[in-house]
């Protein structure tokens, strides 16, 4: 039921729009009357998740980028995603040797049947991928977790002795798990301190495209549980949080329940890792609460989606909130799922998701790659994507694309530790959530997909705050504490 406010105390605000008209980020303060608002009232007593974070993955592709831009744009682009002035990112991920968005194939471990992984080696990562990181360390003042996570093992220890495809074959499982204990020391020792792993990125394989391997739910747990865990255990980095899963969410349920089937096999995992590439508008709700409730002191973080079998356009923000973006989906889904990849709008889609995300459980929400190119690589085996962030190195040129200033409207206003809270509204067809951060400020984000302006009264308590939101807009309500 919604609570009606009784007062006419203004409702202490700032609110910040992202529009098709063509705000961004702006702050806005003027709004117009209506007769006839709909409600949205808030309830800080109803506390759901804390979160861990926003931000997007350093890749090779992002890194090497960077690296042919004017230190000026390097810069640029490096201090909107990480400074306070900007998207102030707090949660990202990387790859643990190479991905499709490298630059070819490589692994840290090149010599076949090394057991003791003596010729180990993150060299590879020197050129771009370590300075990326190391430049937004540099840049960011509350700092930010990363995730990691490989695409494949070595190649020889897979039954296939392949980059792409095949299983890690048992009597390597102990060979992997030190991989991973070398990769965190080795990083460590670059000043860089993973806070996360998942066993490998996207078990059920890609179609055998690029780097893969693939682990049934029941595989990977044991791994997990008798070997990365206990490695990382004996290493002295049991601190460091591993995710199961990694894919899309309509494999969830089979996942968490063999996951956290029992105290034994629940030990080592910290929480369970997402994507969103299985529809271009459901986000699964029911999956997500299920793996919420099968362990909810665990961590429920997506830890990739992006725009993908899409070349960016440039210069073009009326595109991103257009409804002619198709995925790998739309061409070649079998027939009796290909309902879930209709056209969509780049912007809605993200909004959509995070939006719906947070309403379910989920604490943390990691984009894919943070720059690409006009192509939407580079990517060694041409899987293009979309970035929040294009650039032309040929000519130095940046493009700051609406889905960046979409990431922002969370990441800058909903902070590690900011717990979601409840609230009620009275117009469907508005997409709203919020959450109390730390400092009791409260962030509440609007999102109008519709093509008519929306006015809604906000309340809290006896206060409240007339809002006038534009068709197809963003919107992030800072009420203050």
């Amino acid at each position: 039921m919604l609570t009606a406010c009784t007062s006419k105390q203004s409702l202490e605000v700032k609110v910040y729009e992202t529009s098709a008209n063509g705000n961004k980020l702006a702050e806005i303060s003027e709004f117009e009357t209506s007769e006839n608002p709909s409600k949205i009232h808030l309830n800080p007593e109803a506390i759901f998740q804390t979160i861990t974070g926003f931000g997007g993955s350093f890749t090779e592709s992002s890194a090497h980028l960077l690296n042919r831009l004017s230190k000026k744009n390097r810069d640029t682009i490096l201090k909107a995603y990480f400074s306070e002035d900007g998207a102030n990112y707090t949660l990202t991920r990387t790859h643990i040797s190479s991905c499709d968005f490298s630059l070819n194939n490589y692994t840290y471990a090149p010599i076949a049947d090394d057991m003791e992984l003596n010729h180990f080696s993150i060299e590879e990562d020197r050129d771009d991928l370590i300075p990326m990181i190391k430049d937004a360390m540099a840049i960011s003042k509350e700092g930010f977790n990363i995730i990691a996570s490989p695409w494949t093992a070595p190649p020889w220890m897979k039954d296939n002795k392949n980059y792409v495809g095949g299983k890690l074959l048992p009597e390597y499982y102990s060979a992997f798990a030190l991989y991973f204990s070398k990769y965190l020391e080795a990083y460590k020792n670059e000043g860089i301190d993973i806070w996360g792993l998942t066993p490998v990125n996207e078990p059920h394989g890609n179609g055998n495209n690029w780097e893969s391997m693939h682990f049934s739910p029941k595989e990977e747990t044991d791994f997990v549980q008798n070997y990365l865990g206990p490695k990382l255990e004996e290493v002295g980095k049991s601190d460091v949080k591993i995710l199961g899963y990694d894919q899309n969410r309509d494999g969830l349920k089979e996942w968490v329940d063999d996951m956290y089937k029992n105290e034994a096999s629940s030990k080592y995992f910290s929480g369970t890792a997402i994507h969103w590439y299985e529809s271009t508008y459901d986000f699964f709700p029911k999956a997500l609460q299920y793996a919420h409730e099968k362990a909810p002191n665990k961590y429920l973080i997506e830890t990739e989606g992006c725009v993908d079998s899409e070349i960016p356009k440039w210069q073009d923000d009326k595109w991103y909130w257009s409804k002619e973006s198709t995925d790998w989906g739309y061409d070649w889904r079998e027939p009796a799922k290909k309902y879930l990849h209709p056209k969509y709008a780049p912007v809605n889609r993200y909004a959509r998701d995070i939006i719906g995300c947070l309403n379910n459980w989920v604490d943390g929400w990691v984009d894919w790659n943070m720059v690409l190119d006009r192509q939407g690589g580079p990517n060694w085996f041409k899987n293009w994507c979309v970035a929040p962030v294009i650039v032309d190195p040929d000519n130095d040129e940046v493009y700051f694309t609406p889905l960046y200033y979409t990431m922002a409207h969370f990441s800058k206003y909903i902070r590690p530790g900011a717990k979601v809270i409840g609230l009620d509204k009275s117009d469907a067809d508005l997409q709203v959530t919020a959450a109390q951060n730390p400092d009791g400020s409260i962030a509440v984000i609007v999102f109008n997909e519709g093509k008519e302006l929306k006015t809604f009264e906000l309340s809290l308590g006896k206060t409240s705050k007339l809002i006038t939101i534009q068709p197809q807009a963003i919107q992030t309500i800072v009420v203050q504490k």
